[in-house]
C-alpha cells in the first residue's frame, strides 16, 4: 500500500472513530426515555383522578343521585393535565 492510501485509509478510520465516541457520549440511555414518557402519563392522569375522586366526593354531599361534579371536574382535570403535559414538554424542548 502506497503512503497516501495509507494516510487517506488512517483519516478515514480516525474520523470514523471519533464520530463513533461521539455518538457514545451524546446518546440517553433507554431508562431517562422510559422516566420521561412516565412522568408525561403522570403529569396528565394524575389531574383526572383528582378530579374524580372529588367529584365524587361532591355528589355525595349534594342531595340526589347527581354526577354533575364528578363529570366536570373530571373535563377540568383532563384540561389541566394537557396543559401539564404541554408545559413539560416545552421546558424539556428549551433545555436541548
Amino acid at each position: 500500500m502506497s503512503d497516501p492510501e495509507y494516510e487517506k485509509l488512517k483519516k478515514r478510520v480516525e474520523r470514523q472513530a471519533s464520530r463513533i465516541k461521539r455518538a457514545e457520549k451524546e446518546h440517553e440511555p433507554l431508562i431517562s426515555h422510559t422516566l420521561y414518557i412516565g412522568t408525561i402519563g403522570l403529569l396528565f392522569i394524575v389531574p383526572i383522578i383528582l378530579g374524580a375522586y372529588v367529584g365524587q366526593w361532591l355528589d355525595e354531599k349534594v342531595a340526589g343521585y347527581s354526577v354533575h361534579w364528578t363529570t366536570s371536574l373530571i373535563f377540568l382535570g383532563i384540561i389541566i393535565g394537557v396543559v401539564n403535559v404541554y408545559l413539560y414538554i416545552r421546558e424539556g424542548s428549551n433545555d436541548g
